[in-house]
């Protein structure tokens, strides 16, 4: 998005905000069809804003904005409904997934199919808050990066991977099979595979994809902490 623009009705959600001034919030949103971005949100702190009401996180709105540069001017938003509200471990999981977006998606570069995965998700979350909609979720923003899953050949032999094999999964390459396993840090086949096919109806895999995933994310996050994490870290031991 170059030069100065007016957009209208744009669906979006809410990622992130904080204080700008002594009345207004800047806001990072995700919009469907203009990807991240950052809007000047004028007057929103004001106790009688009309802003103070709509701009929710996890809910569904319809955005309007103007202006050039990194930071736009909102010029309007509606809350459009049709989420509830997350509470417990489902907000803790929301949190997650909004930090994952705010610290890997590049600005203003539009993913609808990952828009449409986080709004799915977050309508998943409400009812259900198991960490398989995480991961359906974690492979979505993966493969929307470039940073798709090898799961189902040997990167180096090139062969199918066998559910009773164990290997091990080298960043940017893929599966490689490992005939030493002394010290269980391996992967068996039939997890990568369920993770291939969305299944983590096998309490293993579960357990296996979530390491899988902590691996991937530490290495394309740069070795940042994530809070979420940290949070429901601290949540669990309490």
């Amino acid at each position: 998005m170059n030069g100065k623009q007016r957009v209208d009705g744009a669906a979006a959600f809410l990622l992130h905000a904080y204080p700008y001034s002594e009345t207004s919030l800047i806001i990072d949103v995700f919009a469907r069809d203009f990807g991240r971005l950052a809007l000047l949100a004028r007057g929103a702190r004001r106790p009688r804003s009309a802003l103070r009401g709509v701009l929710l996180a996890f809910q569904p709105l319809e955005l309007g904005w103007h202006g050039a540069g990194e930071v736009k001017t909102l010029a309007k938003a509606e809350w459009q409904g049709g989420l509830p509200l997350p509470t417990g471990k489902s907000l803790l999981l929301g949190y997650y997934l909004n930090e994952l977006l705010l610290k890997l998606l590049p600005r203003e570069d539009a993913h609808p199919g990952l828009f449409d995965a986080y709004a799915a998700t977050l309508d998943n979350l409400s009812t259900n808050a198991e960490a398989a909609e995480l991961r359906r979720f974690e492979t979505s923003l993966l493969r929307e990066l470039g940073y798709g899953l090898s799961l189902e050949r040997d990167a180096v032999s090139g062969q199918s991977v066998l559910p009773e094999g164990r290997y091990t999964y080298q960043i940017e390459r893929g599966a490689v099979a490992v005939t030493d396993d002394r010290e269980g840090s391996a992967y068996r086949g039939k997890t990568l595979l369920d993770i291939a096919a969305n299944d983590y109806s096998d309490p293993r895999t579960a357990s296996e994809s979530k390491q899988l995933m902590r691996q991937l994310f530490g290495h394309y996050l740069g070795g940042q902490a994530l809070q979420s994490r940290r949070v429901f870290m601290e949540l669990q031991e309490l």
